[in-house]
């Protein structure tokens, strides 16, 4: 999954937003590292639509605009849930062998396979 269509399930996570408060959110989420523009934001939320991820949850005009929010479905749900859970697991090996090599290595080198070596991550090796 892709970065930007993390942090805007993970927006969504917390109910139902508009558009722009998608971009807002994502771009606290990350600390201001990931800035959505409009066009980039509309294009995901129709891919994530048809998708299954998000769907429509309701509109109202404000100021004579209609505003169109979004909610995060089940499957939205599921899929994010699995991706944070594989985005935990390589933090955990990351951290693991990040320890291990300021402590000089010692832990890392004594290791015969598993979790620590690669192999025991889903999907292979980051």
């Amino acid at each position: 999954m892709q970065e930007p269509t993390f942090l805007i399930l993970t927006a969504l996570a917390a109910g139902p937003q508009h558009g722009y408060g998608v971009i807002t959110d994502v771009r606290e989420i990350s600390a201001g590292r990931v800035v959505l523009r409009a066009g980039t934001l509309y294009a995901a939320l129709d891919r994530l639509q048809a998708e299954g991820l998000i769907a429509d949850d309701r509109e109202e005009v404000v100021d004579g605009r209609v505003r169109r929010y979004y909610r995060l479905t089940d499957s939205g749900g599921a899929r994010l849930t699995a991706e944070t859970e594989r985005l935990r697991r390589h933090t955990e090996v990351a951290t693991t062998r990040l320890r291990a090599r300021l402590a000089g290595g010692a832990a890392f080198h004594g290791l015969a396979g598993g979790a620590l070596s690669g192999r025991g991550l889903a999907g292979g090796a980051a």
